[in-house]
C-alpha cells in the first residue's frame, strides 16, 4: 500500500520532495509504529548534515556569477579557436563550451538552461535546425555529472563515505571518452545532413579571444587544480571559484554590477534550497526503505539472477534507466545507493568509484528521457522546440552515452586508473 501511495502522489504531479516525505509519513501511520515519528525530524536533518553538501550551492553560485559576468561568452569564444572552422563548427563549439562549463557548474539542468540561451540562437542563424541545436546543447548537459565537479558525485561521496575529490578524479577519463563519442556523432551527422562549414577566427580575433578568455579559463583550472593537488577541498574550490567569477565579471570584463548580486543570490538560494529539501526528504524515505529491509531482499533476488559483476552492473543500468525516467536524479541516487552499493561491494567485489560513476551517469540520462525529462522541458522552454522532437534528435548522443556506460561496466580501469597512480 505504501508503494501505491508513492505512485499515486508521483503521478498527481506533486513535487518529488513532498512525495518522498509524505510517503514516509504514510508508512509510519499505516504500520502503527508511531514511535518512529520521534525520529522523523532527526532523519530529515541527518540527511543534510554533511560538510560535503555545502559544495552544491557554491557550485550553483559560481555558475550564476559566470553567466551574469560574461565569462560564459568568453569560454565559447575560446572554443571557437579550437574547433570553429570544422564542418559543423558551431556544433563542435557548443560541445567544447559545454565541456568547459561542466568543469565549473556541476549541474546538468543549470548547464542546459544557460547554454541553450547562449548557443541555440547562434546555431539557428548559421542554418542549423532548432531541434538539433537544442539537442546537442541538452546532450552537452550529460557531461556535467561526470566531468568534475559534479553535484551527483558530491552526493554519492557523502552517501558512500568515499573521498569526493577521488570521485571527481574517477570521472575524468569517462568524461573524455563520452566527449570523444559525442564528437564522433557530430562528425557523422554533419556528413549525413551536410551541416554548414564553420569559419576559423582571424588572427586578430584569436588574439582577442585568448586575452579575454584566459581569465574565464582560470575558473575550471582553479576548481580542478585545487582538488587534484589537494590544496583545496571541493567545497573550498567552489567557494574560490564563486569569488573569482565575481571579481573577474566585475573588474576584468565589467559585465557584472553589484546591483545584480541580490538576484543572483536569490536564484542560487531557491535552486539550492530545492535540492537540499529533496535530499532531506529522500533521506527520510531511504530510512523507511532500510527499516523495511529492502536492501537485504534485493540482495537475495539479485544473487539469484547472476554472479557476474558485468551482468550485475548492466542490470543496475537497466533498472536505473527506468527509475531515472520518473524520479529526479538526486532523489533516485539517495534511494538506490544504500540498497545497491553494499550488494555491489560485498557480493560482486565492484569498486565504489566504478559503481558511483556508472550510477550517476545512468541517472542523469533520466533528465533527457520521457515521461519526466526535466532537461528536455528546459531545452524546449529556452528554445521553443517541442520536447519529443528534441528527444528524437538526441538519439545519437543517447546511444553514445549508453556505449560509454557499457564500457564503464566492462572495465573498472576507466574509473580507477588515475586513482592508482
Amino acid at each position: 500500500m505504501t508503494f501505491v501511495v508513492f505512485l499515486l502522489l508521483l503521478f498527481l504531479a506533486i513535487p518529488i520532495a513532498l512525495v518522498l516525505a509524505l510517503t514516509a509519513l504514510w508508512y509510519i501511520y499505516s504500520s502503527d509504529n508511531l514511535v518512529l515519528l520521534d525520529s522523523y525530524p532527526q532523519q530529515l536533518f541527518g540527511a543534510i548534515e554533511s560538510y560535503g553538501l555545502l559544495a552544491i550551492p557554491l557550485f550553483m553560485l559560481a555558475g550564476e556569477l559566470m553567466n551574469e559576468g560574461g565569462l560564459t561568452t568568453r569560454l565559447i569564444n575560446l572554443a571557437r579557436i579550437l574547433v570553429g572552422g570544422f564542418k559543423g563548427g558551431l556544433a563542435y563549439i557548443n560541445l567544447v563550451a559545454n565541456m568547459m562549463m561542466a568543469a565549473i557548474m556541476g549541474s546538468a539542468a543549470s548547464q542546459i538552461a544557460i547554454m541553450s540561451r547562449a548557443m541555440v540562437p547562434a546555431m539557428e542563424k548559421e542554418g542549423y535546425n532548432k531541434p538539433y541545436a537544442a539537442a546537442i546543447t541538452a546532450a552537452g548537459g550529460l557531461l556535467s555529472p561526470i566531468i568534475p565537479p559534479s553535484m551527483l558525485f558530491v552526493l554519492f561521496g557523502v552517501l558512500a563515505q568515499v573521498p569526493i575529490a577521488d570521485m571527481f578524479i574517477a570521472g575524468i577519463i569517462p568524461g573524455l571518452v563520452m566527449a570523444f563519442l559525442f564528437f564522433l556523432a557530430i562528425s557523422i551527422m554533419g556528413l549525413v545532413y551536410e551541416y554548414p562549414k564553420g569559419e576559423w577566427p582571424s588572427k586578430a580575433q584569436v588574439k582577442n579571444y585568448i586575452i579575454m578568455g584566459i581569465p574565464a579559463g582560470l575558473i575550471p583550472m582553479l576548481i580542478i587544480g585545487g582538488i587534484l593537488t589537494g590544496l583545496a577541498t571541493p567545497t573550498e574550490s567552489a567557494a574560490l571559484a564563486s569569488l573569482a567569477a565575481l571579481l573577474i565579471g566585475k573588474y576584468v570584463y565589467k559585465d557584472f554590477q553589484y546591483s545584480q548580486l541580490f538576484e543572483v543570490l536569490k536564484r542560487t538560494a531557491f535552486s539550492s534550497g530545492m535540492v537540499i529539501m529533496l535530499i532531506a526528504s529522500a533521506g527520510v524515505f531511504g530510512w523507511v526503505i532500510v527499516f523495511e529491509e529492502v536492501p537485504q531482499r534485493a540482495a537475495i533476488w539479485i544473487a539469484d539472477q547472476t554472479s557476474n559483476p558485468f551482468v550485475f552492473l548492466l542490470m543496475v543500468v537497466g533498472i536505473l534507466l527506468l527509475v531515472g525516467m520518473v524520479i529526479d536524479g538526486i532523489a533516485a541516487l539517495i534511494l538506490v545507493v544504500p540498497i545497491l552499493l553494499p550488494i555491489a561491494q560485498s557480493q560482486f567485489g565492484i569498486d565504489a568509484f566504478q559503481f558511483g560513476v556508472v550510477v550517476c551517469l545512468t541517472l542523469v540520462l533520466g533528465l533527457l528521457t520521457p515521461p519526466v525529462g526535466a532537461g528536455l522541458f528546459i531545452a524546449s522552454t529556452m528554445t521553443g522546440a517541442k520536447p519529443m522532437v528534441i528527444f528524437k534528435a538526441l538519439a545519437p548522443f543517447l546511444l553514445a552515452t549508453l556505449l560509454t556506460l557499457v564500457l564503464l561496466c566492462w572495465d573498472a580501469r576507466l574509473t580507477t586508473i588515475l586513482l592508482s597512480n
